[in-house]
């Protein structure tokens, strides 16, 4: 069984930082990408950034230029920098892993930005 566990959510004033963390409990085959998603209430989850294996990265056009993904592959660990933070970033993000035998998601961390 794989477990994905979350850190860094918080609450924070607009245009503050956080930094997300999401360790892997272990690796099942190969990691072909790791990634960071948001869901806010009543709606859809949706990208917020992935890496893949071969270090391709997309971001969903809303964080471009203010997030950004990186990971440690020895700490099977993916980061989210998230800074310039918005009220509408406001959400419950969620890390994913997507490995040969399985996609696996996180718990998800809360991160509230508000004055």
């Amino acid at each position: 069984q794989v477990q994905l566990v979350e850190s860094g959510g918080g609450l924070v004033q607009p245009g503050g930082s956080l930094r997300l963390s999401c360790v892997a409990s272990r690796i099942i085959g190969s990691i072909y990408a790791m990634g960071w998603y948001l869901q806010a209430p009543g709606k859809q989850r949706e990208l917020v950034a992935d890496i893949t294996s071969g270090g391709r990265i997309k971001y969903g056009d809303s964080v471009k230029g203010r997030f950004t993904i990186s990971r440690d592959n020895a700490k099977n660990t993916v980061y989210l920098q998230m800074n310039s933070l918005k009220p509408q970033d406001t959400a419950v993000y969620y890390c994913n892993f997507k490995m040969t035998w399985g996609n696996y998601w996180g718990q998800g961390t809360q991160v509230t930005v508000s004055s």
